[in-house]
């Protein structure tokens, strides 16, 4: 299917627009699932300034959704009206330490800002080695892994609303909660400053070592997955309920539940977004007749069915 393409009224509106518009672009090769329909235009900026000058510009009655590396995110066979932002790491990806802050662009994957603590001696990032993301959807989720989340290390964050103007949030401002961030759903973060501790370099590896050790063997990270498809609940675990409700290797169309780690989803090869989504459904249905649990997912689901 093809939205109307609007990219010329756009274009004619923001005459001083740097960065690329594409009108109908594809976003299943932008998904780590890789499934999903088009964006009726994707927006790449050139930096901070050509993003608020686009959102400054852009009819209100044009919904938007912002996606860095789609690692946790299952896009709809239908795709997305309106506009999708992506941002690249050319523009918004550096990362810099001085002294024990460490700062990033939103695009920065999270395993680079481990990295970049890590070549500063500064501990305490290293969780961020073991989670295969960008820094902007780590704090709109408040990522974590091995015991540790954003919240633990966040100084501020900058983002910039609908109107194009930028805020930056404190770490109270960010109201984090498990896997999720109480700011308003329009701000588009763009970057952030984190706070590490002065460690021996050997400590920092090690653990960054154990990290990956740990994503390895224990997840399927060479299959077309998501991530964690569902949140932990409090004093449980995902895949223990959903192994428990006897849905390991679990097939639904080309979708099934990973054999290796349970709270995992996998495209085995031709599965649809409307499989993954009806098959993390199944799952969440068996969880709840097994043991009266709901299951909420952590994946964010976007876009329209076809």
């Amino acid at each position: 299917m093809a939205f109307p393409d609007i990219t010329p009224e756009l274009k004619a509106a923001m005459p001083d627009l740097r960065g690329r518009l594409l009108a109908n672009q594809s976003l299943a090769e932008l998904t780590w699932f890789r499934v999903g329909g088009p964006a009726q235009v994707l927006f790449t900026p050139s930096d901070e300034n050509d993003l608020a000058y686009f959102l400054k510009h852009l009819p209100d009655e044009l919904p938007v959704y912002v996606v860095g590396v789609g690692s946790n995110l299952i896009v709809r066979d239908g795709g997305l009206p309106g506009v999708v932002i992506r941002l690249a790491p050319r523009g918004f990806g550096e990362t810099a330490t001085e002294g024990d802050i460490v700062s990033a662009g939103a695009a920065a994957l999270d395993k680079r800002v481990a990295e970049t603590a890590a070549a500063a001696d500064l501990a305490g990032l290293e969780f961020y080695f073991g989670i295969p993301g960008t820094i902007g959807g780590a704090l709109r989720m408040n990522a974590g892994a091995n015991g540790a989340e954003t919240k633990d290390v966040l100084i501020e964050a900058t983002g910039i609303d609908r109107n194009g103007d930028t805020h930056i949030f404190s770490n109270a401002d960010m109201k984090f909660v498990y896997r999720n961030s109480g700011v308003d759903p329009s701000i588009i973060f763009t970057s952030a400053r984190f706070r590490g501790r002065p460690a021996a370099p050997e400590a920092i590896r090690a653990r960054m070592n154990e990290v990956q050790t740990h994503r390895e063997t224990a997840q399927p990270i060479r299959e077309k997955t998501g991530g964690s498809t569902f949140k932990n609940p409090p004093g449980n675990s995902a895949w223990k309920l959903v192994d428990a409700a006897g849905c390991r290797g679990l097939k639904l169309g080309g979708a099934q539940v990973s054999e290796m780690h349970c709270n995992f989803l996998i495209n085995t090869g031709n599965a649809t977004g409307h499989d993954i989504e009806a098959l993390g459904e199944t799952v969440r249905e068996r969880v709840k007749q097994n043991s009266g649990i709901e299951l909420h997912w952590e994946i964010k689901r976007i876009g329209v069915p076809q």
